[in-house]
């Protein structure tokens, strides 16, 4: 017969088969802690500590569960924490996916904004820019940010272009004026080279 020696605290022997990383304690932390009697748990609320506790938990979950709560078995154990792992996985991959059409969202927004234009309009404007990377060229993914303050703006972005000749960064600096951007800043840097070209030099 199994000896079930769960909830007995200190005085509880761990079993083997349940040692291991947990990762519903890991990722839900204090929740998990309530669900399995463990309030140590708690400590991931103070600075500092938090990650620390956060990775404790993860490895000694699975112990600290089977000290402070009875459990009708070993099995039974492993059927609760494995529910737990799977609403913890399944946690994760939602914020990924959240994560993801954030990051595109606001890049789909950087490319629609006025500065973005202006500048493409520059680069293709640019003999220089044209010849150095080929054409046709595309844009990557823009990063950076745009500010707004009242009914001025200001706009900081970067991004990849890459043509069948070379590839480059372009970085630019904007302001917004009376409803009216202007560029204050627009360099294209190539990839592997030191090499640049200046097409609003940067006040």
């Amino acid at each position: 017969m199994e000896n079930n020696t769960s909830g007995q605290g200190k005085e509880s022997e761990i079993p083997i088969e349940i040692k291991g990383w947990n990762w519903g304690a890991f990722i839900f932390s204090w929740i998990w802690g309530i669900g399995n009697n463990t309030y140590r748990a708690f400590w991931v609320f103070f600075p500092l500590v938090n990650i620390i506790m956060m990775i404790a938990l993860g490895l000694k979950g699975n112990e600290w569960a089977w000290r402070h709560k009875k459990w009708e078995s070993v099995e039974h154990f492993k059927q609760v924490q494995r529910k737990w792992t799977k609403a913890a996985l399944i946690f994760l991959v939602v914020v990924l996916f959240l994560t993801l059409v954030m990051i595109f969202s606001v890049g789909a927004i950087f490319k629609d904004s006025e500065p973005y234009k202006i500048s493409m309009s520059r680069i293709a404007n640019s003999p220089e820019v044209i010849n150095r990377i080929g054409s046709p060229y595309e844009t990557g993914f823009v990063t950076g940010g745009i500010q707004t303050s009242g009914p001025d703006s200001s706009a900081n972005l970067a991004y990849s272009i890459e043509g069948p000749n070379d590839e480059a960064t372009v970085a630019l600096r904007a302001t917004m004026e009376m409803s009216e951007w202007s560029i204050e800043c627009l360099i294209v840097n190539y990839k592997d080279s030191n090499d640049k070209t200046i097409l609003v030099p940067c006040n």
